[in-house]
């Protein structure tokens, strides 16, 4: 068996940047200490989604690289591939990413949110192009919460490409009166988790999504098989780290291969 551990970050919205920084670093040598290959934190997490309630302070350039160090010196102590969800100035625009770091404390590259929701079109602008990523016998692709939620091709781009898992960073909580599960792919809960099945199924591919931790979330950190069926997924709002490993023969992208283009 071809095999990769994950970790997967179930943490609290962090309180300040700097709070973001310290979680992330200390979640970083916790899954190290677990024997993760890679560590995948939710959308935005340094230094917090900015939006649905959420104001952090006016982006900070020399924060971010500060933060961004700090991730790069844990996964090198740690042995550990990180990816995790941040902002990033290009110029004076403001992106949605994903920094993807090698285990070796090295920036493996960015994957940058193309498709935003529409509620995110204040504070952010879109970003352009897709990548794929190694590490060790893993190729994964990154596909940033709405992208992978209502625009599938995201997934299918990846799968056809040799990606046998996606990691799905994203920010969910609950609204108002808003169903609050407690059991995964309850049918009043919303069509989130669905999602996450389908994604897998239809690409033949591991979907890994990734989460904040809230009272009442919609969704939580979750680890679907190529088959569509659920491998593992953390308690709803339960702090934590999501830890499995991952059989990399079943990932076989059989079903993204066969797709046909249809011209519209």
């Amino acid at each position: 068996m071809t095999a990769i551990r994950i970790a997967l970050v179930n943490v609290r919205y962090p309180a300040t940047p700097d709070e973001s920084v310290s979680l992330a670093t200390r979640a970083i040598a916790d899954a190290g200490a677990a024997g993760a290959d890679i560590i995948c934190f939710p959308e935005c997490f340094i230094p917090g989604y900015r939006g649905m309630g959420h104001t952090p302070p006016p982006p900070d350039a020399a924060f971010l690289e500060g933060a961004w160090s700090a991730v790069a010196a844990a996964a090198r102590e740690a042995n550990v591939a990180v990816v995790v969800g941040t902002e990033r100035l290009l110029g004076d625009r403001l992106v949605i990413s994903t920094l993807v770091v090698n285990r070796d404390g090295s920036v493996a590259g960015w994957q940058d949110k193309v498709q935003l929701d529409p509620s995110e079109e204040g504070p952010y602008v879109a970003g352009a192009g897709r990548h794929l990523f190694q590490c060790g016998d893993v190729t994964f692709g990154v596909a940033i919460c709405h992208e992978g939620w209502r625009y599938p091709e995201t997934v299918r781009w990846a799968a056809r490409r040799g990606a046998q898992l996606v990691f799905i960073p994203h920010f969910h909580q609950a609204e108002g009166d808003s169903f609050r599960p407690t059991q995964f792919g309850d049918p009043a809960n919303s069509f989130h988790e669905k999602a996450l099945l389908c994604r897998a199924a239809e690409n033949t591919v591991y979907i890994a999504a990734a989460n904040y931790a809230s009272d009442g979330t919609p969704t939580t950190a979750t680890i679907v098989r190529p088959d569509g069926t659920v491998l593992a997924y953390q308690p709803y709002g339960v702090e934590g780290l999501l830890i499995a490993t991952l059989d990399l023969s079943d990932a076989t992208g059989l079903l993204a291969s066969r797709y046909r283009p249809i011209d519209l």
